[in-house]
């Protein structure tokens, strides 16, 4: 964003939100087939985490009349997955990158919708944080999560 630019309204900011569900959820699909036992029923809980939201924020923006970005067909990955290691590495970017996408609705938003920005904030710093103790990733937290580096 410029310096110039207006912020964004709340419903601009729950859309972005939403963009950033669906892409999780198509993340988690490849990251899924590279975990076994208790990581990737992590995985799956965290995939159907996303779908909840997502669910949510498709009806909620209907509901209000805001516009419901469109699903895409495919995500560009930042990286192959190709092991457990790389597996873990991608779930936890995933929950920074959708966090940061609701820390930035904090912003945008009051009330109950504030409220449901925070909860996402706050879950998803937590997936992140487990994710990292899961892949023996040190530290296991960040200062500010969902603020970009």
């Amino acid at each position: 964003m410029s310096e110039h630019s207006a912020p964004p309204t709340p419903a601009e900011a729950l859309a972005a939100a939403l963009s950033a569900e669906y892409a999780a959820i198509f993340a988690y699909g490849p990251i899924g087939v590279r975990l076994s036992g208790s990581a990737r029923t992590a995985a799956r809980q965290a995939e159907a985490a996303h779908r909840r939201r997502r669910d949510a924020l498709v009806v909620q923006l209907s509901t209000a009349g805001a516009t419901v970005p469109p699903d895409q067909a495919g995500y560009t990955l930042p990286f192959p997955i190709t092991d457990r290691a790389s597996a873990l590495r991608l779930a936890i970017e995933v929950e920074e990158r959708t966090a940061a996408h609701w820390r930035a609705a904090l912003a945008a938003t009051s009330g109950s919708d504030r409220d449901q920005a925070l909860d996402a904030l706050v879950d998803y710093a937590v997936r992140a944080t487990r994710w990292r103790r899961t892949a023996q990733i040190t530290p296991l937290t960040v200062p500010f999560p969902g603020r970009p580096t």
